[in-house]
């Protein structure tokens, strides 16, 4: 017994170390686009929606219930099956993190449980149904819905705001922008901070200290909302820069549109149990409120990169997972092993992240975008600009080039 009390105590550790990578993970979610648009100074932008995380997961205890008793079966899984899923979720995280990208949290750790529920009891401990209905389904739909509303949400906002003068719309727009990431801080802190709820509610059903069905103690929904609070104020900076300048340029129209729209999106879901990722809707969004001004771009392959992010996190972090569990099942020195793994890959990340760091004062420089095969193939064969045309045109053509004080010809008007 003292052994599962030993072990359970450090399942709950490494559950709320998962809920704060959560929490650096994400902010770029709530706050990139308001700090890239400049409403708010970064530090400002990371306390206030640190907060929000904290209040927005006393709100609702929906996803906790999903994930601590709908994802996997309860029955015959035992304490190290969490600790192995966690384990898998953290390592994706950071890695993710490293790379500066958006990837999703709630996958990493999907991926992770349903890896170690699948090496420790097999396929049949975990619930395809739902895991069809209330993961894969929102992972695909959620995105598209948030970017759609978002893209009509700026061209609406852009409409309205044609015949109004420039810079009064633009302070208006910018406070607008900051409620609404206020809104998205919340709406993250009733989805996400609910995973590690249900995560840690999970663990005591398996260690007995619990019954099956139960929701989450109050003294977890404290920890898991702190835990994600802490981690949301240090802000993944990385992250950060991906989305509120890697996407696409924003204006504060823009940001108030996405914005809107990922928080609601995200509120919908959360009050049905749907256990979406925050950042794959905040990140549809981005995109779609790019496309929906006259003239913006999206810096496709930044998007690209993020897209296979998205694709590779359940499969990664479950692989990650299963062999974690496999180790776990060697018995103690398994399980130690396993957290010397975790504590080692950490640190290695940590430590190559300090190469060139992101932080606060260099978060809104944008890195230049390496160009994609479309657009360096069209370098390759565009030919460069013909001089004027001399000669006769009976004989050779001859070209001049015209001398750098000769002013360039002008295109004719049509």
């Amino acid at each position: 017994m003292e052994h599962i009390t030993l072990l359970l105590g450090i399942v709950i550790v490494t559950a709320l170390v998962f809920d704060f990578t959560n929490g650096f993970h994400d902010t770029a979610n709530a706050m990139a686009t308001t700090i890239s648009t400049g409403a708010l100074k970064p530090k400002t932008a990371v306390a206030m929606s640190a907060v929000l995380n904290l209040v927005g997961a006393f709100l609702s205890v929906e996803v906790a219930k999903t994930i601590s008793g709908g994802l996997i079966n309860e029955e015959g899984i035992r304490t190290e099956v969490i600790f192995a899923a966690l384990v898998g979720a953290i390592l994706w995280n950071l890695l993710t993190w490293l790379l500066g990208l958006p990837s999703s949290s709630s996958h990493a750790l999907f991926g992770g449980l349903i890896g170690a529920a699948v090496m420790s009891a097999g396929w049949s401990s975990v619930n395809g149904s739902t895991v069809v209905t209330k993961v894969l389904l929102p992972a695909v739909a959620a995105p598209i819905v948030a970017g759609l509303a978002a893209m009509l949400a700026t061209r609406l906002t852009y409409r309205i705001s044609n015949r109004a003068d420039q810079k009064a719309t633009a302070k208006g727009y910018r406070a607008g922008q900051i409620a609404s990431a206020g809104l998205v801080s919340l709406a993250h802190g009733t989805n996400d901070a609910q995973k590690t709820m249900g995560i840690i509610t999970l663990a005591l059903v398996t260690g007995g200290v619990i019954a099956p069905g139960s929701n989450p103690p109050t003294w977890v929904i404290v920890s898991a909302g702190t835990a994600i609070a802490l981690g949301t104020y240090l802000g993944g900076w990385r992250i950060i820069r991906t989305m509120g300048k890697g996407l696409t340029d924003l204006a504060p129209q823009q940001g108030f549109a996405a914005q809107t729209s990922a928080a609601t999106a995200i509120l919908a879901s959360s009050h049905i149990g749907f256990s979406l990722s925050t950042t794959q809707v905040c990140s549809g969004a981005v995109m779609g409120s790019g496309l929906g001004r006259k003239g913006g771009v999206v810096r496709w392959s930044t998007a690209t990169r993020m897209f296979v992010a998205w694709g590779l996190t359940l499969p990664a972090a479950g692989l990650a997972g299963a062999a974690a569990e496999f180790l776990t099942k060697q018995g103690t020195w398994g399980i130690v092993l396993t957290g010397a793994l975790l504590v080692a890959g950490a640190g290695t990340i940590w430590t190559l992240s300090r190469r060139q760091p992101v932080t606060i004062d260099n978060v809104n420089d944008a890195a230049a975008e390496p160009a994609g095969i479309v657009t360096t193939a069209m370098a390759a064969v565009t030919p460069p600009p013909a001089g004027p045309v001399t000669g006769d045109l009976s004989g050779d053509l001859k070209t001049t080039i015209p001398s750098p004080d000769a002013e360039p010809t002008r295109p004719a008007t049509v």
